[in-house]
C-alpha cells in the first residue's frame, strides 16, 4: 500500500521546507545542494503541482508546499516517536523549551528544582526569546511557552495561568509616599505588546492623576524593571505572575491592592502530537500541577 510512496524526497522536502532553504538542507542530511533540488524537483513532478517558489536567492513555499508541510512534519513527529518508544531506555531524556527570558528567571527556573527531584532523568533545556518561534520550522523545540491573546489552533495547547497586573515597590519606598511621588518604572518593549496595560490605563481606573506628570524610566526587559524596583528606584506595573516570588520573600509589596488590571493567559504550545511524548508529558504535567497548587495557596 505504501511502496510507492517517495519517502527520501519527502524527507528532503521536510529539512528544505523547515530550514526554508535548499544549500541548509544539504548540510543537515549530508548531501549535496544539487541532490536536495533533485529529490525536490521529483516529488514536484510526482505530486504534480510546485511546492517551492524559486527566488532569487532562496526559496518559499507555494500553498501547496505549506499544506504538505504541515501535514508531513506531524507524521514525521510521530514516527519518531513510536520508533523511540522501541528502542531500551538509553539513560537522560532531554526536554527543549522556549519561553520569554523574564518568565524564565522569575518563574520557571526557581521552581525547576522540584521537577528535577521528581524527574532526575530528564533534562530541560532552556532557550529563551521574546518572539513566537516557529515550531512547524523548528523540530529541535519541544515545547514553548508564551504570554498573549493570541490564539494558535495549529497546535497543541495548555492553558497554564492568568495574570494581572498592579503596582508594587519596595517596602522603603511606599514609606515615603506619604511625603514624596515616586518615579515610574517601565518595560521599552521592541515592539508594543497589544493589550498590555500602561501606566495610564492604571491610573484612569486608580484615579491617581499624578501619574501622567510622574518621571517613567523604562528598561528593555521585565526582569529588569522588578530589580529597578527592588532596588527601590521606583514604582513597579508588574504581572502577578512574575512577580510572585518577589512578593513572598517581602522584596516588593502592592500599592493601591484595590486596582488590579487584567493581563494574559500563559499558554504552552507543542507541535500535536509531541505532548504525549514521555519526557514533554512529565513536563506539562508538572507545570499544571505547580500552577493548582500556587493558585490553592493564594485562595487559603
Amino acid at each position: 500500500m505504501f511502496a510507492r510512496i517517495p519517502l527520501t524526497a519527502l524527507r528532503t522536502f521536510e529539512s528544505a521546507a523547515r530550514l526554508a532553504s535548499f544549500r541548509a538542507a544539504a548540510l543537515e542530511l549530508n548531501v549535496t545542494p544539487t541532490a536536495v533540488s533533485h529529490q525536490i524537483r521529483g516529488l514536484e513532478q510526482w505530486l504534480g503541482t510546485l511546492l517551492f517558489e524559486r527566488l532569487g536567492r532562496g526559496v518559499r513555499l507555494s500553498e501547496a508546499g505549506e499544506k504538505l508541510q504541515r501535514s508531513l512534519h506531524g507524521a514525521l513527529l510521530e514516527i519518531d516517536r513510536s520508533l523511540n518508544a522501541l528502542k531500551p531506555p538509553s539513560g537522560e531524556q532531554c526536554v527543549s523549551l522556549n519561553t520569554m527570558p523574564a518568565f524564565a528567571a522569575l518563574w520557571l527556573v526557581p521552581r525547576l528544582g522540584r521537577f528535577y527531584r521528581r524527574h532526575p532523568g530528564i533534562r530541560v533545556r532552556i532557550e529563551t526569546s521574546n518572539e513566537l518561534v516557529d515550531l512547524e520550522r523548528d523540530a529541535s523545540l519541544d515545547l514553548v511557552i508564551r504570554c498573549g491573546l493570541d490564539e494558535y489552533p495549529q497546535f497543541h495547547q495548555q492553558t497554564l495561568m492568568d495574570e494581572h497586573f498592579a503596582a508594587y515597590a519596595a517596602p522603603q519606598l511606599l514609606a515615603d509616599m506619604a511625603t514624596r511621588r515616586p518615579e515610574l518604572i517601565g518595560v521599552g518593549w521592541d515592539a508594543p505588546l497589544a493589550g498590555l496595560p500602561t501606566w495610564q490605563s492604571w491610573a484612569d481606573l486608580a484615579g491617581e492623576d499624578w501619574v501622567g506628570a510622574a518621571t517613567c524610566r523604562d528598561y528593555p526587559d521585565e526582569h529588569y524593571a522588578l530589580q529597578a524596583a527592588i532596588a527601590g528606584q521606583g514604582l513597579v506595573l508588574a504581572s502577578s505572575v512574575l512577580v510572585s516570588d518577589n512578593v513572598a520573600s517581602g522584596l516588593l509589596q502592592p500599592y493601591r491592592t484595590d486596582i488590579s488590571l487584567p493581563g494574559a493567559p500563559y499558554l504552552a504550545l507543542c507541535v500535536p502530537g509531541r505532548e504525549r511524548q514521555p519526557a514533554v508529558k512529565a513536563l506539562l504535567d508538572w507545570l499544571a500541577e505547580e500552577v493548582q497548587q500556587e493558585r490553592t495557596a493564594t485562595v487559603d
